[in-house]
């Protein structure tokens, strides 16, 4: 009797422990992820400084970023590289966290911004600020933002019946993506030539705009959104289990989704007014983040590493793999449309 008392103690607690190995093993893989794929943004965005037009010196470089003056070099790090570079790490992380909470929230990887009209709608409001005002900077952020939450209102009415379906949703979406693609055809047909010249490639999702004077006020913006998102987004985990048990663990779900919501659609339409509607890159990073994490709790911040690098990459791609520059958007497009594709003939939009 005495030795079965004994060894019951040991039956017992053998699948704790071998759960929390488990688990212990997942946190280490998922924070052996996230440093590589910190490490992989950083040389991409050190790539940026260091080639385009001209090659430049990784030491000259550096002497550049600490104030030194370097012929040269100084003007075309500081002034044009760098901007560029760090608009493309902004805008990719806003765009990867912000395609993943509505993925995650809807439960479709087909609910990113770019497919289901919010991105429309932010474009929409930026390319009328920008063609018939001459707007720039902060009133086109405001312009962004005004055209991108009342079409995520809009959508949201539309889909909802007692409940929210994310298919539905993004059937609808589609639907008023469409109507905001003919109000912007029919904005760039009434504006004049240079400003629609100036509109269309913005439309493209460019990073050409990204210089100091533009940054200066969406950055501080978006850097403030992806950490507010962060934070918000440690509740994910618990909602992708339900309400019912969402509740019964003391989170309040309904408040949770607003507040995830509004911080998509406000990284989206922030960001899309610094760059423009950079396609696919909110639709790519989710479903590839799913893929590598382990935990959902890793799941934000690897897809907003993702969106960095993948427009990083996409910007250094169109700039020097071909005769002509062509804009980040015409590169994540040529990557994003096949994946769509595959992921429909696949059947595979569940996220």
């Amino acid at each position: 009797m005495t030795v079965l008392d004994t060894a019951r103690p040991d039956a017992t607690s053998a699948p704790a422990d071998r759960l929390r190995a488990a688990r212990r093993h997942r946190e280490a893989r998922d924070a052996v992820l996230i440093a590589g794929l910190a490490v992989v943004t950083v040389l991409l965005f050190g790539a940026a400084l260091m080639f385009g037009a001209k090659t430049l010196a990784l030491p000259d470089v550096l002497r550049a970023l600490t104030g030194q003056t370097v012929p040269g070099v100084s003007f075309a790090v500081v002034e044009l590289r760098l901007p560029r570079a760090f608009g493309a790490l902004l805008a990719g992380a806003a765009f990867g966290l912000g395609g993943v909470l509505f993925q995650t929230l809807l439960r479709n990887v087909l609910a990113s911004p770019d497919v289901i009209g919010v991105s429309a709608g932010s474009s929409a409001a930026a390319i009328t600020a920008i063609s018939f005002f001459g707007a720039s900077g902060l009133v086109v952020a405001g312009a962004a933002v005004a055209g991108g939450l009342p079409t995520a209102l809009l959508i949201w009415a539309l889909a909802y019946r007692r409940g929210l379906s994310g298919l539905r949703f993004v059937l609808v979406g589609i639907g008023v993506a469409a109507a905001l693609q003919a109000v912007i055809s029919y904005v760039l047909t009434r504006s004049d030539v240079k400003a629609a010249e100036q509109a269309t490639v913005w439309m493209a999702g460019s990073l050409s705009r990204s210089l100091w004077d533009q940054l200066a006020p969406t950055a501080p913006v978006l850097a403030v959104l992806l950490v507010v998102a962060l934070l918000a987004a440690r509740t994910l985990p618990v909602l992708r289990l339900g309400d019912d048990s969402a509740t019964a663990l003391g989170a309040r779900p309904q408040h949770s989704r607003i507040l995830l919501i509004l911080c998509a659609v406000l990284l989206t339409a922030v960001a899309t007014s610094l760059t423009g509607p950079i396609s696919f890159v909110a639709f790519l990073a989710g479903p590839i983040a799913l893929r590598l994490v382990r935990r959902d709790a890793a799941l934000p911040l690897v897809s907003a590493l993702l969106g960095a690098i993948i427009v990083l990459a996409g910007d250094a791609v169109g700039q020097h793999a071909f005769p002509i520059t062509l804009p980040v958007g015409v590169i994540t497009g040529a990557i994003g449309a096949p994946f769509l594709l595959w992921l429909l003939m696949r059947g595979r939009t569940r996220a």
